[in-house]
């Protein structure tokens, strides 16, 4: 795909227009000249374009840069391996492996035995950014599971009144099945997620006021330096407290180490049969009508709709697939350049 296809003729100047096809050919060639595995370029292509159609600009396929600039500092990867488990349990070790593979591979493992056996817990250390974590609650959701969902990763926030970063960006996110599909909730505990710091910078946009400091503790809405800074918790103390607790419950992961090694993300994912309290069709018909009374409640002037978690992102998926997907230009160029 090149800059002056003719897919770009209605995009905006800085802005190419790509078919979903030819999105995935891009992100599947650039993941191929970066080393990846077929098999694992076919994972991390699918939750990218799926990003995308969600309507998840920075966390689609910029992150193949990101993954790129991992990848060339970090050794060869070796097999992917699990350390420890039980029937309800399992220990992997990504073996330096992308963790758009990894949590997928632990998600996976997670459901199998969640099915099994009612519960599941499992987790996977060594190993390096995650994704969109919804991604994974749907598969779990979509498996008729509850899912819990909590990522660790290394220090890009400052603590609450901190001048220097301390804490992941660490999101937790929640699966639920219902009888109308999969209801989740995925949030970051930072006031920005790192990968729009790092598209931000990489597109010259400033950031939002009161997100991120520089190297020397000062606030900043220039990306670049945020780079060399921290990004700041959301909410005050409410989403300070929210990532020390994630941060901590990676830690069954494995993730335990000095700062800036292979161990400090931690994926963990708790997986739940409802059977084990109630019948599966009754919970979900329960969280199905809990949603609908929610969305029935009456509104504020002004307001067209109240929308539930994942609502907005099914719809963005369902238009996309049609209409395809506008991707920054000098991101275009970036991957292509690979």
């Amino acid at each position: 795909m090149s800059s002056s296809a003719p897919s770009d003729v209605s995009a905006p100047p800085d802005q190419i227009h790509l078919s979903v096809a030819e999105a995935r050919a891009l992100a599947m060639s650039a993941c191929g000249r970066i080393g990846m595995l077929e098999e694992d370029a076919a994972l991390v292509t699918d939750h990218l374009i799926d990003a995308g159609l969600c309507g998840y600009r920075f966390a689609s396929l910029p992150r193949i840069l990101a993954v790129a600039g991992e990848m060339a500092q970090r050794p060869a990867p070796t097999p992917i391996t699990i350390t420890h488990e039980t029937p309800v349990s399992a220990m992997i070790d990504g073996g330096n492996h992308c963790g758009y593979v990894t949590s997928y591979k632990a998600a996976e493992l997670g459901i199998k035995k969640a099915k099994e056996h009612g519960f599941a817990i499992t987790g996977a250390c060594n190993t390096f950014l995650s994704g969109r974590n919804a991604y994974y609650l749907e598969m779990v959701a979509n498996a008729g599971l509850i899912g819990i969902h909590v990522s660790g990763a290394p220090a890009k926030v400052a603590p609450l009144g901190g001048a220097a970063p301390a804490l992941g960006t660490n999101p937790i996110a929640f699966g639920l099945p219902t009888a109308d599909g999969p209801l989740v909730f995925d949030m970051g505990t930072s006031a920005l997620m790192w990968g729009e710091v790092q598209l931000f910078a990489r597109l010259g946009t400033p950031l939002p006021e009161g997100t991120a400091v520089d190297a020397d503790g000062n606030p900043t809405t220039d990306a670049a330096k945020a780079l060399d800074g921290a990004v700041l918790p959301f909410g005050g103390h409410k989403g300070f407290g929210l990532s020390l607790i994630v941060q901590a419950l990676s830690l069954l992961t494995g993730s335990a180490s000095a700062r800036g090694q292979l161990q400090d993300y931690g994926f963990l994912h708790i997986i739940i049969d409802p059977g084990l309290m109630l019948p599966r069709a009754e919970f979900e018909g329960q969280v199905s009508r809990l949603v609908a009374e929610i969305k029935q409640t009456p509104r504020q002037p002004g307001v067209d709709e109240i929308r539930v978690p994942s609502e907005r992102a099914r719809r963005e998926r369902e238009r996309r697939l049609t209409e395809g997907l506008y991707v920054d230009r000098r991101v275009v160029e970036a991957l292509e350049a690979l």
